[in-house]
């Protein structure tokens, strides 16, 4: 038996479910940090766990480059490697077939990179992807598939998708089914609705543990994004996870949310934490302006992060960040981590007291004032 999933509370479309796993269980809707290589930057996993995260998410590519399958297998494998005791999720390395496009060649069995490292040859095919995964102890594995750039040309798009689906066979073939573990097939299919139907339909029919939206939050920007998800859901299994790939503004976490998505990732809390830039109830705010310089309030009073809660004020987070040290860094990202980790939960109390649209148009509402002046 692989893992599974149970839908608890629905209002709207918007659900409230639990997944099951090897590893412990995850409620949904969630926010998975990233950790490319096997380590949410700056942050202990007990960090981590304290705040309430249960799943985070690596890089097939870029753990294979470093540390290797060899000394991941010999460590037993990423969670043990890292100390991490919860749930892992991988991405298969499809996105770098995009990302390092230019250092990269597909070919209908796969494709090889040229190193960003060392120039050296590395290959990824679906049986490759998914033998590494398995050999990371992946909790849930993704397929193999080309994520496309935007804007892409619909025969491009349309041969890509295709591409796309004859991986999706063969990673789903190779996968070895084990007890609490899975694998989620990848929607490909840009901007077009009918590519994205044909890419769900064939997908379904495979049997996936869940299914992930892919290629999106690639420049197609806010309104496009949610047409698509709109187009798509509705061809979704209603009974497994639904996964919407790299989207992470609180915006659109929250309009995904209400069209019936379940799982999210992205690096915009951890990347901003790391220049300076911070997530509050009431937006965003740069901590390197020169308007906190004297400004003694913690980021953000309603926030229950340890770095609010102990007070460390806007003036010394502006100070840390502006000396560049190290600290500044770790304390943004925390307290982003959990900015995303309480709006996860908010969301999904929501749903389950059957008020999420209330909830929501407040939670867009507050966004959308912006930081609250020192003299307010």
């Amino acid at each position: 038996m692989t893992l599974s999933f149970k839908l608890q509370h629905s209002d709207g479309n918007s659900r409230a479910g639990i997944i099951h796993t090897a590893h412990g269980t995850i409620e949904t809707p969630v926010f998975m940090p990233v950790g490319t290589y096997g380590v949410v930057k700056g942050i202990q996993p007990k960090e981590l766990t304290k705040m309430g995260v249960n799943i985070i998410l690596a890089n097939t590519y870029h753990l294979m480059e470093r540390p290797g399958k060899v000394i991941l297998e010999e460590s037993g494998g990423l969670r043990k490697f890292m100390g991490w005791g919860g749930p892992i999720l991988t991405d298969s390395g499809g996105f770098q077939v995009m990302s390092l496009s230019k250092m990269s060649k597909v070919d209908e069995e796969g494709v090889t990179f040229k190193s960003h490292l060392d120039g050296s040859s590395l290959r990824l095919s679906p049986e490759i992807s998914i033998e590494m995964q398995k050999s990371f102890g992946s909790t849930i594995s993704m397929i193999f598939d080309e994520c496309t750039t935007y804007p892409i040309d619909y025969e491009l798009a349309k041969k890509s998708m295709r591409l796309s689906l004859r991986w999706a066979e063969k990673s789903k073939a190779y996968f070895s089914d084990r007890n609490g573990y899975g694998i989620f097939g990848i929607v490909q299919g840009s901007i077009y609705k009918d590519l994205r139907k044909e890419s769900i339909k064939e997908l379904n029919q495979l049997n996936f543990d869940g299914l992930a939206l892919g290629g999106l939050a690639v420049g197609e920007g806010h309104d496009i994004l949610v047409e698509v998800v709109k187009n798509s859901i509705e061809y979704f299994p209603l009974d497994k996870p639904r996964y919407l790939m790299g989207v992470g503004y609180p915006k659109d976490i929250i309009e995904s949310v209400k069209l019936g998505i379940d799982m999210f990732d992205c690096v915009l809390p951890t990347r901003s934490g790391r220049t300076g830039k911070v997530f509050t109830k009431y937006g965003q705010l740069n901590i390197r302006n020169a308007r906190y310089k004297n400004d003694f309030r913690p980021l953000d009073i309603e926030c229950k992060c340890d770095v609010c809660a102990k007070n460390v004020s806007r003036s010394y987070l502006h100070h840390l960040s502006n000396i560049g040290d190290m600290l500044a860094s770790i304390y943004l990202t925390l307290h982003n981590i959990n900015h995303y980790i309480e709006l996860m939960s908010d969301i999904r109390n929501s749903i389950i007291s059957k008020n999420f649209d209330e909830v929501s148009e407040k939670r867009l509402k507050d966004y959308e004032k912006g930081d609250i002046d020192l003299n307010n």
